[in-house]
């Protein structure tokens, strides 16, 4: 990190003024923690990736054993993970905790639960009474604000079953909701409220308001307890929603119900998924007595304005919030930065989708502008991340190969380009932050993970295999794989190898490198090296049962 004038008086006056728990740690600055990982669920991104970023550091973290978190068919085991969260607190420093997980399961888990609100009172509490047995435990927590899908096809089947038939119904329902809170419907939108409010079945209606009032008190309960300092720092994430929503609207009120806490203590942000690794960035960051500066700069256009798909507010909004859930701070010149994290947005300030027929490699308005801006910061000498967020759900194909061709892709510090846009923006922002404590070799394999994901197979595989499902002799489908998943795996392995042959280095043992479907779907991926792999075996099993 820089030493100038200026670092030191903000870690002093930040020190002073929002209380750091680290102020007067006992261990030094290069010494490692031992930390417990409690993620929101067992997804590659979630659980394995967001851990192996840690581990990248030489840090020992410990996380449940896959068969209690939550999965695509199950919805995690909170009594379980309690148990095993408690039998290994007393040799930890520092746990970070996903309180979906511990309250109903999962982050699916939260969305779906029959638990009533005795249960999760007790499972609230039990915040408390862990806090009590392990005093000098540190502990970092994030939960979810229920999301509002704007339709079935958004929810990916992770909502109850009537979302199928009403879940647009329901989104716009509750969006204006959200609007006669804030603004006053217009006499149109107070006629089609009125129809809603009959379209929509009752039962459903109350099923899915309930589920969201129990978790919203809940969410009110851990905001007291941060404010009785039982948590060293409280997030609550808001993903799949939009300016007027149920989600939104939920914001606005929790925000305000911990308005008095300072942001160093809670913050109510946009996103969810990245949230696992902002919050391990934070102890990192707290346990190193480290604050990362960031520099911002995004693609013409637009801008920092954009309000990306999925989302609720600026990007610029998210990013600030993001730098501030890591342990960092936004600072106005890439000269008083450790590194610079340049924004792919679309001048026009839209957000597409990955599998788009614009995302086809070829170069569009802003294109060229934003690679120069990434091989002028590269030659610089500042460190450099990417941020690409003008497509949602995977890499800018044409962005990507101007940074192959001008050889940047390993010039970079990180890069993320996979899920939403503040999915990838606060998951490059932790990497970026974490990076410099890495090897250079723990960098590059970083890269390498998200080249494989976020390009290859989020921006060009995926569409391509689910294309030729109907090739396979199979039940299956997109969101349900079933007896095409086998199948699928081979032949996304296939398409992995040779993308990883004509666009990245050689790679040792290439010849290994995998692709699953852990949760017997297209969306998300494991890629990854395994040991030698059967395919022929495993498909004969699979059948079998």
């Amino acid at each position: 990190m820089r030493n100038g004038w200026l670092r030191p008086l903000f870690c002093l006056c930040l020190a002073i003024l929002c209380a750091i728990p680290t102020a007067f740690a006992k261990k030094t600055p290069s010494d490692k923690g031992h930390i417990l990982f409690v993620p929101h669920d067992n997804r590659p991104i979630s659980d394995e990736q967001t851990a192996d970023t840690i581990r990248k550091l030489g840090w020992d973290i410990e996380v449940p054993p896959d068969e209690i978190l939550g999965a695509r068919g199950k919805l995690g085991k909170p009594e379980e993970v309690w148990a095993w969260l408690e039998e290994r607190a007393k040799t930890a420093d520092i746990a970070v905790l996903s309180s979906d997980t511990l309250l109903y399961g999962s982050l699916v888990g939260s969305r779906k639960h029959q638990y009533n609100n005795s249960e999760i009172h007790e499972r609230v509490e039990r915040f408390r009474e862990f806090k009590r047995l392990y005093p000098k435990l540190r502990l970092y927590v994030w939960g979810s604000i229920m999301r509002t899908p704007r339709s079935a096809e958004a929810s990916g089947g992770e909502e109850p079953s009537y979302y199928a038939s009403f879940g647009n119904d329901i989104f716009r329902y509750t969006a204006l909701t959200d609007k006669q809170e804030t603004e006053g419907l217009t006499r149109r939108e107070k006629k089609e409220y009125e129809f809603l409010q009959k379209l929509i079945p009752q039962k459903a209606l109350d099923d899915w308001l309930d589920r969201r009032k129990k978790n919203f008190a809940a969410s009110r309960e851990m905001i007291g307890l941060t404010r009785e300092g039982k948590f060293d720092y409280f997030a609550l994430g808001r993903d799949d929603n939009a300016p007027y929503s149920q989600t939104h609207m939920e914001s606005r009120k929790l925000s305000e119900a911990g308005k008095d806490l300072p942001a160093s203590k809670f913050q109510a942000l946009a996103g969810i998924d990245e949230f696992g690794l902002l919050m391990l960035t934070r102890a990192v960051n707290d346990w190193t007595k480290s604050v990362p500066f960031v520099f911002v700069k995004y693609n013409w256009g637009r801008g920092g304005d954009t309000i990306p798909a999925y989302s609720d507010e600026k990007i610029s909004e998210s990013i600030k919030g993001h730098v501030i859930a890591a342990g960092g701070m936004v600072v106005n010149s890439s000269k008083n930065a450790d590194f610079t994290l340049l924004v792919n947005t679309n001048p026009s300030g839209r957000t597409y989708e990955a599998n788009d027929r614009k995302n086809d490699g070829k170069p569009r308005e802003g294109t060229k502008y934003f690679a120069d801006m990434v091989e002028e910061s590269v030659a610089s000498g500042k460190p450099t991340c990417v941020a690409d967020i003008a497509y949602a759900n995977g890499s800018d194909n044409a962005l990507m190969e101007m940074l192959k061709n001008r050889g940047l892709l390993y010039k970079l510090r990180a890069y993320g380009g996979w899920n939403t846009a503040t999915n990838s923006t606060g998951f490059v922002l932790a990497q970026g932050m974490l990076a410099e404590k890495m090897t250079p070799e723990a960098m590059d394999a970083l890269l390498t993970t998200r080249y494989l994901d976020d390009w290859a197979y989020q921006a060009n595989i995926r569409g391509i295999v689910a294309r030729q499902l109907g090739w396979f002799r199979a039940t299956g489908a997109y969101s349900s794989l079933d007896e095409k998943r086998p199948a699928a795996e081979m032949r996304a392995t296939q398409f992995m190898r040779r993308f990883a042959e004509e666009n990245l280095p050689p790679m040792e043992d290439m010849q290994f490198l995998e692709v699953h479907f852990p949760w017997n779907r297209m969306f998300e991926a494991r890629c990854a090296i395994e040991p030698p792999f059967d395919f022929k075996a495993y498909m004969n099993e699979h059948r079998a049962k």
